[in-house]
């Protein structure tokens, strides 16, 4: 029975594993533990020789040593590729000083696993004692290298060589495995290809650094595997995960002649608007204008600075150019100046045409007005759309009537894509903000695919110039300067760019303008005793042992491993991705007995659902009061209970309130107060006593965190005179529906026009292009990201004597922003020394970057999936209760999925929308939920179509049920099921009436 973490004794995953699944068993040192070195060296020899043809005699055996010290120095770089010799050295322990043991830890953890597998070797071949040759494959086996031990067993190492086309192709591959391959989704499926040690590293890089470090650790584990079957198991895995990394992943055909590929698009809709305003540093884009044009009735022309003269002068020029300058230095104008002077080198007879992208909605507001104001009184046409504004605006009518277009980037792609725009050629100038954001799988990349295509394609049509905007280009992974240029000349290549400008000849003036706040670092301390904490975490556990109970019930628990959970703590983001996984898991669990398995998968949805809530009540006790984190779960209560309130969560709800008024108590005691709170409240009154006009933006991570810390300024005796403001993103998350963009906008308003309004409390949406040229004190509240962020959070404090205090509990963070700056100072010197290139040097290193990255996406191609004729059950998420097959299901304008047939309006009932507006076509007027009893799951809306009033179904709602097989399976989007589609057809509808009742 493997050793269970004392804090849960039950691993959900495990439970419902397939029965069989063989998992890495825990590491055994068997005879060797607690005995001396002389008898652990006694025990290791009795090993010597077994394997070869009985007991060998000591001469025998030293007469091998000799052999295979020859053999083993022979294929050495076989085994310094493969092997990670800390995994072995505990079973090293006879042969091995603890001094050599320490030596090859250290060179591990100083110079890499090789170099540290070499000093292994070197220290093994040293070795004269009898036996350890025999030891060394002994503590293989021991520590699961099976396709290493057989190589040397035989000296036969071609399987082992066979797999170095795969490492090859691997790590080309490895930029797009780490952002599209989730290593905890795959890593059940794929451990039996690594060591047990390096499955619980990679769930533990998951744990402290995220997803992509842990993609990383398990291409760094897989390029080690000595297994055969790791390259088509890993294909395997991806494809039942249906997971799109499977596309590049070749293990049928030659790897080494296999063209690497970038995948598309895939993660946007074209039948939907999406705008990339969500919280994730990479993605956000608010411009920077600190000097915005005149508005007053007659046109004033620009009087830019000399700075601003030097950023715009190689675009002027008509080249291709990234301007890196900082946040606050007045960018925007420079657009306007390279945007003015394009439109008037046109000779008679010739227009020019630019467009300007803004990735999100409220810079996008912000420089549609800029532009407008200025360009308008010189008798220039500016027209915007967005996602927002997209709906009745005929896209084609609006770039042909107009000089100068604002766009939110995904408007074009999507425009692109249908044919609406035959090519980029239509435009003379693109104007990119932000430009950093041009990678991956952003609207950016997808605009300049289509422009390098173009242009590497060998069309006649003429290109656009090509400007980009940023505050920093970044630099990726880059270890080095060396990396970091790599770096930033492929995102030249993305944006077809020739020059990087920034300010060198004005430094003086750019410093006068531009005032680069003091950071301060600034270490407070937790809460020592936290008796909240200690009770929710009961009432966690409590919850965990209700759900274990169901499988035992059922005998269907299986214990094998609990590696999942080991170290797992409440009130962390681990513990919410395991929930992720667990609901995910269940919500495909099968057994025969249908109703049976609809109660258990309801019964552990709800379970995992009041773990989450408790979980983030944790969180928000971990950084603000304990009042509002109670207060989260009280008002999760109080929807509990006007749900449907059925058994389970009567009891669920019944135990917390049965902690309640200690929760209360302990709430209330002053005692309890979050000693973080103090030294922000400490910092904020300091710093309003200096200075009482000051202006402040706080950032944190979570929307929650925005809500409690905005409650706790309110209730302060000492702070509510800060009248905060909130600053939200616009995406939906599984707890909140976001701002709306009126509201965001009125904000931002408030925030820069009402004096009274003194502080704004903001997530990572506010960290790029907040034009608040005031603001002059920036506090992270334990808030870090990557460089880019950094520099783009610190410089939103504008005004002289900005400061910029981070705040944190964990000196890791303390250490990463350390980092961020280093790196910061890495990027400014790989720009200068890119600056020192020939011109002409530097086009062909970019061209060969684009004809490298178009050979890769044109070498994956785009397969559509073959859409499954056969019929489908959706099934409620929730419940598993029927609701209709996928030959009921039809499409509404190509985005929008309805039922057809009196038989699915049985299935759910309806509540008035709490906010019924009306978009195209569409009148939103209810929402529809899973009519089963204490049900109640979320399904979609109910809407008037036309003269129509049908459902609008939502696939996050449903569990889709292969009919002949009984298999389950879940989809994220409409787009990912690959069902046979039907359009809507008026006709079906006058089978029967379609009223909405409520």
């Amino acid at each position: 029975m493997p050793r269970q973490d004392a804090s849960c004794s039950f691993d959900f995953l495990s439970a419902l594993e397939v029965p069989g699944r063989l998992r890495p068993s825990a590491l055994d040192l068997g005879p060797l533990v607690g005995r001396s070195v002389e008898a652990r060296r006694r025990q290791a020899f009795k090993g010597v020789g077994r394997g070869r043809g009985g007991d060998l005699t000591r001469s025998q055996a030293a007469s091998m040593s000799a052999e295979d010290r020859r053999n083993l120095h022979a294929f050495r770089d076989y085994v310094t590729k493969t092997l990670d010799p800390t995994y072995i050295l505990s079973y090293m322990a006879p042969w091995f000083k603890d001094d050599e043991v320490q030596h090859i830890q250290a060179e591990k953890n100083n110079k890499g696993t090789m170099e540290a597998a070499s000093l292994f070797l070197k220290f093994l071949l040293e070795l004269q004692e009898e036996g350890w040759f025999r030891g060394f494959l002994d503590a293989l086996v021991h520590a699961g290298y099976s396709g290493l031990y057989e190589a040397i067993e035989t000296w036969d190492f071609q399987k082992i060589e066979s797999l170095e086309e795969y490492r090859v192709l691997l790590k080309r591959l490895q930029p797009e495995f780490k952002t599209t391959v989730n290593p905890k989704d795959i890593l059940p499926k794929i451990s039996e290809c690594l060591i047990s040690q390096e499955c619980e590293e990679i769930i533990q890089v998951c744990s402290n650094k995220g997803l992509m470090a842990g993609a990383e650790k398990m291409v760094e584990c897989l390029l080690r595997s000595d297994k055969e079957n790791w390259p088509k198991t890993l294909k395997l895995a991806l494809e039942i995960d249906e997971n799109k990394f499977s596309q590049l992943w070749i293990v049928d055909k030659d790897a080494k002649n296999a063209e690497p590929k970038v995948l598309e698009d895939d993660e946007i809709e074209t039948s939907d608007i999406q705008i990339f305003y969500k919280e994730e540093p990479e993605c956000q884009n608010l411009s920077q204008n600190s000097s915005p044009p005149s508005a007053s009735p007659t046109c004033t022309p620009l009087k830019p600075r000399n700075y601003q003269l030097e950023l715009a002068f190689p675009a002027k020029e008509g080249k291709n150019t990234i301007i890196c300058a900082p946040t606050g230095c007045g960018k925007t104008l420079v657009s306007l100046l390279i945007c003015e002077h394009h439109l008037k080198k046109f000779p008679q007879g010739q227009k020019g045409k630019v467009v300007f992208f803004a990735n999100q909605l409220p810079v996008y507001e912000q420089q549609k007005s800029v532009f407008s104001k200025y360009f308008e009184k010189l008798g220039y046409k500016v027209a915007g759309v967005s996602g927002a504004t997209s709906e009745n605006i005929l896209v084609e009518q609006i770039v042909e009537n107009n000089d100068i277009i604002i766009f939110t980037p995904q408007i074009l792609v999507n425009n692109l894509r249908n044919g609406t725009l035959p090519s980029l050629s239509v435009f003379t100038l693109m104007i990119f903000d932000e430009c950093h954001n041009t990678s991956k799988h952003h609207p950016y990349n997808m605009i300049m695919f289509n422009y390098l295509d173009q242009k590497l394609g060998g069309s006649s049509d003429l290109l656009p110039q090509v400007i980009g905007l940023t505050a920093s280009v970044g630099i990726g992974d880059a270890k080095n300067t060396m990396e970091a240029m790599e770096y930033i000349c492929k995102l030249c290549a993305s944006l077809d760019t020739s020059v990087i400008a920034t300010v060198k000849d004005n430094l003086e003036e750019l410093e006068e303008i531009v005032y680069k706040p003091q950071k301060f670092f600034r270490k407070v301390e937790s809460r020592t005793t936290d008796r909240f904490k200690c009770i929710i975490s009961q009432l966690m556990r409590e919850t965990e042992s209700l759900a274990k109970n169901i499988f035992d019930e059922l005998g269907t628990v299986t214990l094998e491993s609990v590696s999942q959970i080991q170290n797992r703590n409440f009130g962390t983001q681990k513990y919410e991705q395991w929930i992720v996984s667990v609901q995910k898991a269940c919500m495909v669990f099968l057994l025969p007995d249908k109703d049976e398995e609809s109660r258990i998968c309801k019964a552990l949805y709800l379970y995992t659902s009041h773990l989450r809530k408790y979980n983030d009540a944790l969180i928000i006790n971990e950084h603000a009061r304990m009042k509002d984190a109670l207060d989260y779960l009280k008002d999760f209560f109080t929807d509990v209970r006007a749900a449907g309130f059925d058994e389970i969560e009567q009891h669920l709800t019944q135990r917390f309130e049965e902690r309640l008024e200690e929760l209360e108590s302990v709430s209330m005691d002053p005692s309890n107060e979050n000693p973080k709170l103090q030294d922000l409240s400490f910092i904020l009154q300091e710093e309003y006593h200096l200075n009482p006009e000051s202006r402040t933006i706080l950032f944190v991570k979570t929307r929650a965190l925005v809500d409690a810390l905005k409650k706790w300024i309110e209730e302060s005796s000492e702070l509510s005179f800060l009248k905060p403001g909130i600053l939200t993103g616009r995406g939906k998350t599984s707890h909140n529906t976001g701002m709306t963009l009126p509201a965001q906008k009125c904000a931002l308003d408030a925030f820069r026009t009402d004096g009274d309004k003194k502080i704004l409390i903001a997530t990572s949406v506010a960290d790029e292009g907040i034009d608040i040229a005031q603001c002059n004190l920036v506090i992270l509240y334990e808030y870090v990201g990557n460089v880019i962020r950094m520099i783009q959070t610190r410089g939103r404090g504008r005004a002289r004597g900005s400061k910029c205090f981070l705040l944190t509990s964990n000196a890791d963070v303390i250490e990463k922003e350390k980092i961020n700056i280093y790196k910061e100072n890495m990027m400014n010197d790989s720009i200068l020394r890119l600056q020192t290139w020939d011109e002409a040097v530097f086009k062909e290193k970019v061209l060969q970057i684009q004809i490298q990255e178009k050979l890769i996406r044109d070498s994956q191609g785009k397969v559509e999936p073959v859409p499954d004729k056969e019929n489908k059950k959706l099934l409620c998420r929730k419940c598993k209760g029927f609701a209709c097959y996928t030959s009921d299901i039809r499409v509404v304008e190509d985005c929008h999925y309805t039922v057809v047939g009196d038989a699915f309006r049985k299935c759910y009932v309806s509540k008035l929308h709490p906010k019924p507006k009306s978009f195209g076509h569409f009148e939103k007027r209810a929402k529809i939920f899973c009519a089963r009893q204490n049900c109640s799951h979320d399904w979609g809306i109910h809407v008037k179509y036309k003269t129509f009033e049908i459902p609008v179904i939502k696939i996050e709602g449903f569990v889709v049920e292969d009919i002949t097989t009984g298999a389950q399976k879940l989809y994220a989007k409409w787009r990912d099921f690959p069902f046979e589609k039907r359009s809507f057809d008026a006709t079906e509808m006058s089978k029967g009436p379609q009223d909405l009742s409520l």
